[in-house]
C-alpha cells in the first residue's frame, strides 16, 4: 500500500515530535503493509514549509524504517492566496514527489466562493489538485455536493482511513460513504500524526471498503491510484461502485 498523506517528519509541524516517534510510526506502517509514504508537512501561516530541507531528510526516514519503507516528499498545502500564487509559479516546490499532483487542505472557517475557478487555475497549468479529507472539513461535510463541483473542476479526493472506521464520528463516516457512492473518492490515506492515536494504518479502512465495494475498488484506493500519483502517472481505470446504496 501507498500512503500519500502522513505527518511523519519529526519536529516540523503538529505531527511526529521526535525521531523516536517517527521510528515507531515507521514500524506500525511497515507492519500494516505500507511500502511507500509521502511525508507531508503542513504549509500554512503557522508552519514554515522548507522543501529543500525536507528532501534532505529522506535518507534519515529510510533509516528510521530500517529500509522497509520508501519515502517521498509533498506537503499539506493550505489553500491561501499566498500559497496559491507561489505554487502556480513553483509547482514542484509543493507537489507530491515533484509530480503534477498537489494535496490541498481547505480552512475549516471559509472556502472561497470561486473555488472551482481557482482549482481550474491549477489544472489549466497541468497540475492535479487532491482535496484532503473533505469529510472532516465542517463546511464541506455539511455540503458535500461542493466536493463534486471540485471533482468536476479536475480535482481528486483523498479521504482519511480512520474516517471510514468511525474515529472522527458519524458525519465524516457518512460523508465518505456518500462520496464513494458518487465515485468521488480516489485515495485513502492515513493523515497520521503519531504512533498511538492517529496511526499510519490503512489496512483496516481498506478491508471495510473491500467488504462493501469489492477488492478491486479497495486496491485502487490504497495501492493503484496512490502509486500512480507518486510516480506522476495518469490514474488507472475509473471505477463504479458495485454495491451502490449499501452502508458500511
Amino acid at each position: 500500500m501507498v500512503d500519500i498523506h502522513c505527518h511523519i517528519l519529526p519536529g516540523v509541524d503538529d505531527g511526529s515530535k521526535s525521531w523516536a516517534m517517527t521510528r515507531e510510526m515507521c514500524r506500525i506502517a511497515a507492519d500494516d503493509g505500507i511500502q511507500h509514504i509521502v511525508a507531508t508537512p503542513h504549509c500554512n501561516d503557522v508552519y514554515h514549509y522548507d522543501r529543500e530541507k525536507y528532501e534532505t531528510l529522506k535518507e534519515q526516514l529510510a533509516e528510521a524504517s530500517e529500509g522497509r519503507i520508501e519515502f517521498s516528499i509533498g506537503c499539506d498545502f493550505h489553500f491561501s492566496y499566498e500559497n496559491i500564487t507561489d505554487a502556480v509559479r513553483h509547482p514542484q516546490r509543493y507537489s507530491i514527489n515533484g509530480t503534477q499532483y498537489l494535496l490541498i487542505e481547505f480552512s475549516d472557517y471559509g472556502i472561497p466562493p470561486n473555488v472551482a475557478e481557482l482549482l481550474l487555475e491549477f489544472t489549466s497549468r497541468g497540475m492535479v489538485p487532491i482535496i484532503t479529507h473533505p469529510e472532516r472539513n465542517p463546511l464541506l461535510a455539511r455540503r458535500p455536493g461542493k466536493v463534486l463541483e471540485m471533482v468536476d473542476a479536475g480535482a481528486l479526493v483523498q479521504v482519511t482511513a480512520n474516517s471510514i472506521t468511525g474515529f472522527w464520528g458519524e458525519r465524516p463516516r457518512a460523508v465518505v460513504e456518500w462520496l464513494l457512492a458518487q465515485s468521488s473518492v480516489h485515495v485513502i490515506a492515513s493523515d497520521a500524526h503519531d504512533p498511538k492515536v492517529r496511526q499510519p494504518v490503512l489496512s483496516v479502512a481498506r478491508n471495510v471498503v473491500a467488504a462493501v465495494w469489492g477488492e478491486e475498488v479497495a486496491e485502487d484506493l490504497v495501492t493503484n491510484i496512490p502509486r500512480a500519483i507518486i510516480e506522476g502517472n495518469p490514474l488507472p481505470r475509473p471505477w463504479q461502485p458495485s454495491s451502490l446504496g449499501q452502508r458500511f
